[in-house]
């Protein structure tokens, strides 16, 4: 359906990453979601707001697909971490554009002469494919927020503040649990920590070079464990306030807020309130400060704090946000909430770089990002979804911003709010916590679902304006009926694979303790990524490995290709037999040798892919990644993404019985605009919605 001319001259892709139809139309009906139910009234998706999704159910490939129309065996981004050809021992970041082979949609409206933005696309659009002026990128090197992978500086943190604290020290690492006291025993000897900054820059780092294979347990440091990442705690002792060089109240309380690892020191005051009880903070950038930089009531979060960081030997200029959690009305104990920081000169993934400025000038510092969980209501609540709250307010205010003001025609943009929230519990959400009930977590999703109503409202004006908007996903999330799988992750979690001896893991020869590492001289094939599995062949697979004198040696793969036929026929069925202890159904959808997985859109003649494509049976996915897209969980939540069009060239209020598939949103977008089809495209216009 190429058109001479376009039916719509102006088109948003408001892309939200994990957003669920199931849970979505379960929010209308309930009344939550007023401006998602006005474009629902407006324009046309399916009665189920459903998009049939490909595999894997994951960032990285299914945006890239959204782009450019083609399945994960054709663009080349098969998972969110890729392998190259014959490399078992090293992954590469799927979210970079040089690894994808086929055409995204952006470059063809950029260069028919439509001004195109690409905003936080993650996955084929850094760097920008197309040197078309017209063309504006930024960023979408990361899933988190802009500027997550280049600007962030150090983490986020707790602070736990007490009279009852001897000392002040910064800990890296101190919550393993949502449990953490504010007063605490054996602290060291206040020696700061340089902080790397997390994941700020891993894939600004690993992007070109890769990283090593590495094994994950699935329980706490894979997919399984994302909500479990151990947070760092900032403990400082409270006294009365002394030798401040200006006065303060009499019965003022001090604290010392630690920044950086510990490395910077901000002197804080606890003082009261009108109502004579200690209620608020004061923070200073030191004793001789005539004025505090913030001043935080309790409970009350505060965006955007102009501050330092340490990164390295550099000062860098920074904004965090923070919130008061907690003030004991005798001012005896404060905790706090402090966000990851964002270096305010990083402009490294805006093209053209002057974007930046102009954003930052008319609009705002890009905000701070948050993975903070462990299960619980209140950090998840009240510091992680607030948190999210300001991403999504400067995104919706940024984009709008370049919507009026800069001749924009065409826009593809990306909001990860959903998806990382939902992480932290929804495993959990239908049996709840020991800390947090089932109720509580119903509550965190309705807000979330709110969150992207509110997000959604701040472009349907738009659509009086002869925008065209079409909200979609490139998946969503489950809540899982039965326990945690032992097959696939964003690493290489050998649990299943090792039980029936495919995967064998080296033992370190003084303890006879079995290492994170693999033993390659052993090893017929390893599950590395979700839904892949690669054979150790001979000829097509070498490592790196020390002999007994400790020199490096490179050694072949063990499985000879001549056996692989018989090999991948004995492996499928051991899959098949793997039984789930408590009710003795099989763990495994289906797994296929790598040419059959091509009716998945998943390996087929790409050699990048796994020898042998499997998936996850419904209830025993971690909560996306590894699943059909055609998942159903608990509590009304569902793995595929979601799909409505609104506004010029869209039929209204119109239901369609099409299956919709994820492939066929890059050719729909063409065809309303008139333009030709993306190169490799395997998917076709949605006729049935488009006005004509």
């Amino acid at each position: 359906m190429l058109r001479s001319k376009g039916l719509s001259e102006k088109v948003i892709l408001l892309g939200i990453d994990g957003m669920d139809p199931k849970f979505s139309r379960k929010m209308v009906e309930e009344g939550h979601m007023p401006n998602l139910k006005k474009l629902i009234e407006k324009g046309a998706a399916r009665k189920d707001l459903r998009l049939l999704g490909g595999v894997p159910t994951i960032t990285p490939p299914m945006w890239t697909t959204l782009a450019t129309g083609a399945y994960p065996m054709t663009h080349g981004i098969e998972d969110f971490q890729i392998n190259l050809e014959g490399e078992l021992d090293v992954n590469f970041a799927g979210i970079y554009s040089k690894y994808v082979h086929a055409e995204p949609l952006w470059n063809i409206t950029a260069e028919a002469g439509k001004k195109t933005l690409v905003w936080h696309w993650p996955g084929s659009a850094w760097p920008p494919s197309s040197d078309s002026e017209n063309l504006h990128v930024v960023d979408g090197t990361s899933p988190g927020g802009v500027n997550m992978s280049s600007a962030q500086v150090d983490g986020e943190f707790i602070v736990m503040a007490s009279d009852k604290n001897e000392t002040i020290e910064y800990r890296s690492g101190a919550m393993t649990d949502a449990k953490v006291p504010c007063v605490v025993t054996g602290l060291g000897d206040d020696k700061p920590k340089q902080k790397s900054g997390g994941m700020a820059s891993l894939m600004q780092r690993k992007m070109e070079d890769g990283f090593r294979l590495y094994i994950v347990n699935p329980n706490k440091d894979g997919q399984g464990g994302s909500h479990m990442i151990p947070a760092d705690i900032a403990f400082s002792s409270i006294k009365p306030a002394e030798k401040w060089a200006n006065e303060v109240p009499a019965d003022a309380k001090e604290f010392v807020l630690l920044l950086s690892g510990g490395l910077l020191r901000r002197p804080c005051l606890v003082l009261k309130g009108e109502n004579g009880v200690y209620d608020h903070v004061a923070i200073y950038k030191n004793k001789k400060a005539a004025e505090p930089m913030v001043v935080i009531n309790n409970r009350e979060y505060v965006r955007d704090i102009v501050d330092d960081s340490i990164k390295g030997d550099d000062v860098k200029k920074v904004t965090r946000d923070m919130r008061v959690l907690e003030i004991a009305e005798d001012g005896s104990k404060v905790r706090m909430f402090v966000s990851a920081s964002m270096d305010i000169s990083t402009d490294s993934f805006w093209h053209p770089k002057s974007l930046y400025k102009e954003i930052v000038e008319n609009v705002g510092y890009p905000s701070p990002c948050s993975t903070l969980g462990f299960g619980d209501f209140e950090l998840i609540y009240d510091c992680m979804h607030q948190c999210w709250e300001h991403v999504g307010d400067f995104q919706a205010d940024a984009l709008t911003y370049l919507m009026a003001n800069n001749g924009y025609e065409v826009v593809f943009s990306h909001f990860h709010a959903p998806d990382l929230q939902k992480h932290m519990f929804i495993r959990n959400l239908a049996k709840g916590t020991e800390n947090t009930t089932a109720e509580q977590y119903e509550f965190i999703m309705q807000a979330i679902y709110t969150q992207i109503d509110r997000y959604l409202g701040k472009f349907v004006p738009f659509m009086d304006e002869g925008w065209t908007l079409v909200v979609t996903s490139d998946h969503a999330q489950v809540c899982p009926k039965h326990g945690l799988r032992g097959l696939g992750d964003t690493g290489c979690n050998i649990q299943i694979m090792e039980e029936l001896g495919y995967t064998v893991r080296a033992v370190n020869p003084e303890t006879g303790k079995k290492r994170r590492a693999m033993d390659w001289t052993k090893t017929t094939a390893v599950a590395n990524r979700e839904m892949h599995i690669y054979i150790n062949l001979k000829g097509r697979n070498q490592h790196t490995v020390k002999d007994a004198d400790g020199n490096e040696v490179i050694i072949d793969g063990l499985v000879d290709p001549a056996d692989q036929y018989e090999f991948e026929e004995q492996l499928i069925t051991d899959l098949y037999n793997i039984k789930d202890k408590e009710t003795g159904k099989r763990i495994i959808a289906w797994a296929l040798r790598r040419k059959d997985a091509a009716v998945m859109g998943l390996g087929g003649d790409y050699p990048d892919c796994g020898d042998i494509i499997y998936c996850m049976a419904e209830g025993y996915e971690h909560d996306h990644d590894d699943s059909m897209p055609t998942s159903l969980g608990e509590c009304d939540t569902s793995a595929g993404p979601i799909f409505i069009a609104a506004g010029p060239g869209i039929k209204k209020g119109v239901y369609t019985e099409r299956m919709i598939r994820q492939v066929d949103v890059a050719p729909t977008i063409a065809s309303i605009m008139g333009m030709r089809m993306p190169a490799q495209c395997e998917g076709a216009p949605i006729y049935q919605i488009i006005e004509d």
